[in-house]
Parts: C-alpha cells; sequence; structure tokens
C-alpha cells in the first residue's frame, strides 16, 4: 500500500492528520477515512479512483466538480441550512487547480467528510419513497446547469450496442453455448425492437438526454443522524448525460427484485409492486415539473429495460466463455440470465398496473 499520508499531503486540507483507516466496502474505488486532530478542523474522505473502469479521470473530476458547484449555488440561492453538509465537496492539490493527484501509478482524491450522517442498505417501502424523492430533486436541480458533461463509462446503458455484442458472441460461439441457450436467444430477439425505443426516441428528437446518477441504490443517498433526512446523493462518479430511463429502471432492477440477481430458484424472483409504487411517488413528486409527458409515460418501459439489458449482458458474456463478469461455478452467467430474464417478466405482467398507477398519481 502506498505512503497514504504521502498522498494526502498533496492536498490542500485543514487540520493535522491523526490517523488514516479504510472506509466502507466500495468494489470499484478504494476509500479511507481521515481523522485530524483538531477540533475545529473537518475530517476527510481519501478514495484511489479506479481508473481502469473511469479512464478519463479529468473528465470524471471535471464532471463531479461542475454538479457539485451547480448544486451548491442552487442550495445556497434557496437560502438552505447547512449546505455543507447537502452537497458533497472535494479539495484541491496544493500546487495547483485539480481535485485529482496522479502519483505516477494511481489517481487520487480527497473530499469533505460529512458529519452526522448515516446511510443504508436496506430497501424498504419508505427507503424507496426517499430514494424517488432524492434521485429525483437531484436530476431537476441539475436540468439548467450550463456546462457540458461528458460520458464518464461511454455507452454505459446503451441498449443498441448491448444488442450488437450479443449478437456478435452468438455469430463466432467461441464455446458452442448458443444451441443450449436459443430459446432464451429467441425470446431476447423478439423484444429488441421495443427496447431499443429509446436510442430512436433520441435520434428522433423527441427523449431528451438529462444529467443522470445512473447509480441509483439506496445506500447512495446520505442521510442525517435522525435516519429520516435526506441530506445528499453521494457516489458521484457516474453522474453523466442520459436517459432518466437509467435513473428509475436501474433502482427497479436491484431494488424491486424479490430475489437475488443471481438466484437459481427462479420462484423466488418477481417484480415488487410495492418498491415501485413508493420509489415512483417519491420521483414524480421531485421530478414531474421538468419531465416530458414521453418520459413519464415511459417508466415502465425503463422498468422493463434494464432486466432485459442485464439479461443481454450475462448471456453475451455465457456464450464468449466467461470473459467479463467474475463467475463462482460455471453455469453462473447463465443462471444469471435466467434471474434477469424472469424478473423481465414479472415487469412486463405488472406493465398494465404500473401504467395505471402512474396515471393515477400523475394527474
Amino acid at each position: 500500500m502506498k505512503d497514504l499520508n504521502a498522498i494526502i499531503d498533496k492536498f490542500a486540507i485543514t487540520g493535522t492528520v491523526e490517523a488514516v483507516k479504510p472506509l466502507g466496502n466500495g468494489l470499484i474505488n478504494d476509500t479511507f477515512v481521515v481523522r485530524t486532530k483538531e477540533a475545529d478542523a473537518p475530517d476527510y474522505v481519501l478514495q484511489r479512483i479506479n481508473h481502469h473502469i473511469f479512464t478519463d479521470v479529468d473528465g470524471l473530476q471535471g464532471n463531479i466538480e461542475a454538479v457539485t458547484r451547480h448544486i451548491r449555488r442552487k442550495l445556497e440561492a434557496a437560502g438552505e441550512a447547512d449546505v455543507d453538509r447537502k452537497v458533497l465537496s472535494f479539495v484541491k492539490i496544493k500546487d495547483g487547480e485539480k481535485t485529482y493527484y496522479f502519483d505516477g501509478e494511481s489517481y487520487w482524491r480527497i473530499m469533505v467528510f460529512i458529519p452526522r450522517a448515516q446511510t443504508f442498505e436496506a430497501v424498504t417501502p419508505e427507503s424507496s419513497l426517499d430514494a424517488g424523492r432524492a434521485f429525483g430533486r437531484f436530476q431537476a436541480m441539475l436540468v439548467d446547469i450550463p456546462e457540458t458533461l461528458v460520458e464518464t463509462i461511454p455507452d454505459f446503458h446503451n441498449m443498441e450496442l448491448r444488442l450488437r455484442q450479443l449478437r456478435e458472441a452468438v455469430a463466432a460461439d467461441p464455446k458452442g453455448r448458443v444451441a443450449e441457450v436459443k430459446w432464451l436467444l429467441d425470446e431476447l430477439e423478439s423484444r429488441a425492437e421495443e427496447m431499443c425505443k429509446a436510442e430512436r426516441l433520441g435520434r428522433e428528437g423527441k427523449l431528451p438526454k438529462r444529467i443522470c446518477h445512473c447509480d441509483t441504490k439506496v445506500n447512495n443517498m446520505m442521510f442525517d443522524e435522525d435516519g429520516k433526512t435526506v441530506l445528499c446523493v453521494i457516489d458521484l462518479d457516474t453522474v453523466m448525460p442520459s436517459f432518466i430511463f437509467s435513473d428509475f429502471g436501474d433502482f427497479m432492477r436491484t431494488g424491486a427484485n424479490t430475489g437475488l440477481e443471481d438466484d437459481p430458484n427462479l420462484d423466488n424472483v418477481e417484480f415488487n409492486m410495492d418498491i415501485f409504487k413508493a420509489f415512483t411517488t417519491g420521483y414524480l413528486s421531485t421530478a414531474k415539473e421538468f419531465l416530458l409527458p414521453v418520459e413519464i409515460e415511459n417508466l415502465p418501459y425503463a422498468a422493463a429495460l434494464f432486466p432485459y439489458m442485464q439479461t443481454v449482458r450475462f448471456l453475451a458474456d455465457y456464450i464468449n466463455g466467461d470473459t467479463y463478469y467474475k463467475i463462482q461455478y460455471p453455469e453462473h452467467n447463465l443462471v444469471r440470465s435466467k434471474a434477469q430474464f424472469k424478473l423481465l417478466q414479472s415487469v412486463e405482467k405488472h406493465t398494465p398496473e404500473m401504467k395505471a398507477y402512474i396515471e393515477s398519481i400523475n394527474g
């Protein structure tokens, strides 16, 4: 491990470092809490950025700086109290304007630690309502951001690209696995045109790209110590231009699944309408003012899009010989594919109910 104190010393922090300890269990970046000695100095969070996933670190930090700066201005203009706990704040390096440092091998950044705050892991109707409100508000505050943001992971949620990758895998069939999954390939192809609707509407100028979070998990919200008040949205690495379906559909795929992503027992996998209703209620309460009718009416499509997309990705990896996702046993990606497809089928079954619910609360 690098000398973390030497890394921290490159940043213009306030106070004297007392201790540096690992923080959280994130799968992408390495994260540490930096405790300072002085009572009037803040603590900090040090992160090593995974530049193998986020290859454009300058663009990544540029996005985050633009977003946090814009949100801070909005909060201050609205007379919000305790702004420093309601938006992330990144520290510049000592000898420049950058908010990251490259040590020759790794990229590092430091943000101010938000005190008296917590995150939660459990997906409940209550936490889903909070998540919907928080991510809708996050999008709403960024509708008029003047900067042009980059895609930190290009084509992250591009369904047309994912289908091309699947078809290329099928054509190559390097492990001779296509025959056994032909039934599932046929099911996916029968839905392909409908599932590429977002890209078509975008090209036709009917569907705008907005600034989205693109990783809408419950634990990406920071709550006040009371456990009831959402302070801010965190984990901003994937904030980029996307269709709003990214934030809505991604939450539904993970949060509203009654089973596991790789559940071998398909009887466990259903679409939880209570979670759908809670998140949708919260989301529309804060995002309705800027959303277009085409975006609202296609929220059920978003709920279907993401299990469909993940079925395509898992199945392509299975056909290719398991080269992308880590597997725990030889059939793991196939089991994942079947579980995601079962979730898709459950979403499709509930689509009329979803549409009726949205109409009932959208007025």
